[in-house]
């Protein structure tokens, strides 16, 4: 098939309605009526002799047919906006406004601190901070990019590693002097550990504990179990129990002595935090530029 601009288009009109989710949504990112992506959409079918898309009044679902094409267009697409990008120096204005979506452990330990300088570097960025649940349809939600701790599925997002946190397991002095220091994980058993729920699976985390090739898997029982890991950490502080808990949200609590970490000889359990975006084409250059801030002060967390 001779290949022409109204092809290249065609595809271009195709990756935006699949990650805006709506041709509505894709309209107002290509600058379009729904009208006029849906006819465009039209076209690309006659054009390929396929039906690309399903329609109902309510939903889009890609074919088999669309979706094949999709998967194989998307990355060229993507490597065709990116030159362009660069060629005219529309990657380096950043304006408008991002939806974001952050756990909230990173907003309070990692970017707070450096809104002032997000600021000063970018003045004309504006974000809409949403902090939700490491899980979620970005598309759905309208969200442009998600800084989410856990393992990222695979998908059709674009993840990237920030950093990774080290697990620690926990108490307090008061806890300890009343009912001892369990003096290897084993020991768990007898002492109340409070649970945290893993979002993905709405079951309390599994505690483990990592040293080398080495792991180990003990039972655990608490008096509480939560989502809200502030309250955790708080009820850990005040002596309820023991817990599990990310390295970045209690360093300052370590370092004052309100906590104290059990199990040392145990230091190889990490739990990674990534940064990631339905699609660099929704809002190519502040998007480009939140994800390079994310990823440059996680660098300096991490040193």
């Amino acid at each position: 098939m001779p290949f022409d601009g109204r092809l290249l288009s065609g595809m271009s009109v195709l990756a935006a309605v699949v990650e805006a989710g709506s041709f509505s949504r894709a309209g107002e990112v290509l600058g379009l009526s729904a009208s006029g992506v849906s006819r465009s959409i039209s076209r690309l079918e006659q054009r390929l002799g396929v039906r690309l898309l399903d329609r109902t009044t309510r939903t889009l679902h890609l074919t088999s047919e669309g979706a094949n094409l999709y998967e194989r267009a998307a990355p060229h697409l993507e490597g065709i906006e990116e030159a362009a990008n660069y060629v005219s120096g529309a990657a380096v204005t950043v304006r408008g406004t991002l939806r974001v979506s952050l756990n909230p452990l990173f907003s309070r330990y990692v970017l707070a601190q450096n809104l002032p300088l997000l600021r000063e570097r970018y003045p004309h960025l504006d974000l809409t901070i949403l902090q939700q649940p490491d899980v979620g349809d970005l598309v759905a939600e309208g969200i442009d990019i998600a800084v989410r701790f856990g393992p990222q599925p695979p998908s059709t997002m674009t993840s990237r590693l920030l950093l990774k946190t080290r697990v620690l397991t926990v108490a307090s002095p008061a806890y300890l002097a009343r009912f001892g220091r369990p003096a290897q994980p084993q020991a768990l058993s007898e002492h109340n550990c409070l649970q945290y729920i893993d979002p993905r699976s709405n079951k309390p985390f599994t505690w483990e504990f990592h040293r080398g090739q080495q792991t180990l898997t003990v039972e655990t029982y608490g008096s509480m179990t939560t989502t809200d890991p502030d309250l955790m950490v708080q009820a850990c502080v005040g002596g309820v129990g023991i817990a599990q808990v990310l390295a970045l949200s209690v360093a300052h609590l370590l370092a004052s002595g309100e906590l104290v970490e059990l199990f040392p000889e145990w230091p190889d359990e990490t739990y990674p935090l990534y940064i990631t975006r339905p699609s660099r084409r929704l809002a190519p250059a502040a998007v480009e530029a939140f994800l390079g801030f994310c990823v440059e002060i996680c660098e300096v967390k991490n040193n």
